[in-house]
């Protein structure tokens, strides 16, 4: 008799049920996609993050424990500890790295600062073939009037080398992509080479006044072979917390337990960790500026979606209330009957819970749906990607549109319980 109940309330009022439905599949659908964006923008939003530059220095030891002015004579790291950047435990979360070496230099006649760096080099890294790394890679907001040099592949012996300068140095200096400059280092009676201005660089920091040479080409004409005076490392990292953030100050004051969950996390300073347990002779610091702003923007951005998500919750229960209670106005007769003929209030109510629950589940179901729809035009729009849509997702969604229309209808379903049947039925 219930289940037959059932069936003749759900074909009752066919209009009203529409617009239950349709109200939760529409809520259903804002949370599965929000919950969708949120599990994946992580790491969508680290990866655009990167385009402000590298979130992990190596320097080298020395230099940590005395400076090169005080200890007059710069430090320097070995240009082969590089492939030992990608043997840490987070080496997929490293997308890129890129050595730099620091020196003065005499171009045109004037001195000039120079930095050695690598542009699209292929390197020879453990379990990766054609293995291709540079400041491509790690500085995508440089901007280049020109051509990148090309450091792909040795230089021929006779040809200059293809240089970016600094769109500061440029100006001072009058120099124009094209030009052909001679080359040397400032010390005296240094062999001389020829730079050809590929390009015209604007980076937004200290680059806009420098001369960018391939590493090689640096490395020989100031006499540094195999040395390198740091590496940037550019590695999708987790928001920092505050185990993250005690683990930094000192990874010894961590319990095992601590220590386990921080270093298979991928925090910036987990890694920066690692990088300093496996680059010998060098001290690794995370450019503190670029994981902080991580950290706080994806933490405001969830929180955005956490707030859009319960506007729609409440937003759904208050539509399924005034649905609910438009149905129980609407039928006060056949209730008073049913009251008259002996049912009692909670089980008339048990019908509308009942009811509830069916368009729950459906308007939930269908709802996962479009909440999956919703979060692929979000990537499509913000990213220009997919986000991933995961299946826990379902049993949550289903979960909040079910409490969503149990919730909404409990308000109304109350008064049938202050109901007379007699007053009822002679509609006083």
């Amino acid at each position: 008799m219930f289940w037959r109940m059932i069936f003749q309330l759900w074909h009752h009022d066919l209009p009203r049920k529409a617009l239950a439905f349709a109200t939760i599949f529409l809520a259903s659908s804002l949370i599965a996609g929000l919950l969708a964006v949120s599990i994946d923008i992580g790491d969508k939003m680290s990866r655009e993050l990167k385009s402000y530059g590298a979130n992990i220095l190596i320097e080298p030891a020395g230099g940590a424990l005395l400076p090169d002015d005080v200890a007059g004579q710069p430090y320097y790291l070995e240009e082969k500890v590089l492939p030992s950047v990608m043997d840490i435990f987070w080496r997929n979360n490293i997308y890129g790295f890129a050595p730099l070496l620091n020196g003065h230099v005499r171009a045109g006649g004037v001195e000039v600062a120079a930095l050695g760096t690598f542009f699209d080099h292929p390197l020879d890294v453990a379990d990766e073939s054609n293995y291709h790394t540079g400041q491509k890679t790690v500085s995508p907001f440089w901007q280049v009037a020109g051509d990148w040099p090309d450091d792909s592949k040795p230089l021929a012996a006779d040809a200059p080398i293809p240089v970016l300068v600094g769109v500061k140095l440029a100006a001072a200096q009058g120099w124009q992509t094209g030009d052909v400059l001679p080359l040397a280092a400032t010390t005296a009676n240094a062999p001389e080479t020829s730079a050809r201005i590929s390009g015209i660089l604007t980076s937004g920091a200290a680059q806009d006044e420098q001369m960018v040479l391939p590493l090689a080409a640096l490395q020989e004409v100031l006499g540094l072979q195999g040395k390198i005076s740091a590496i940037q490392v550019a590695a999708m990292t987790v928001p920092e917390n505050d185990l993250s953030r005690k683990a930094h100050e000192n990874p010894s004051a961590l319990n095992a337990k601590q220590y386990d969950q921080w270093y298979c996390t991928a925090y910036v300073s987990t890694i920066a960790h690692q990088l300093e347990e496996t680059v010998s002779g060098s001290v690794v610091h995370p450019v503190w500026q670029v994981a902080a702003s991580e950290g706080v923007i994806i933490g405001k951005i969830q929180l955005l979606l956490i707030v859009c998500s319960l506007a729609a919750l409440i937003s759904a229960g208050m539509g399924i209330a005034s649905l609910t209670s438009s149905g129980i106005m609407a039928r006060a007769k056949e209730i008073g009957l049913m009251r008259a003929l002996g049912a009692k209030p909670w089980q008339i109510a048990l019908l509308y819970y009942a009811e509830a629950i069916l368009v729950g589940a459906l308007g939930g179901l269908t709802g996962c749906m479009g909440g999956a729809v919703l979060g692929w035009g979000i990537g499509q729009a913000l990213f220009g990607a997919t986000l991933g849509f995961t299946w826990i997702v379902v049993p949550v969604v289903v979960c909040a549109a079910i409490l969503i229309a149990l919730t909404g209808t409990w308000f109304p379903v109350r008064s049938i319980a202050r109901q007379v049947p007699i007053e009822v039925l002679y509609e006083r």
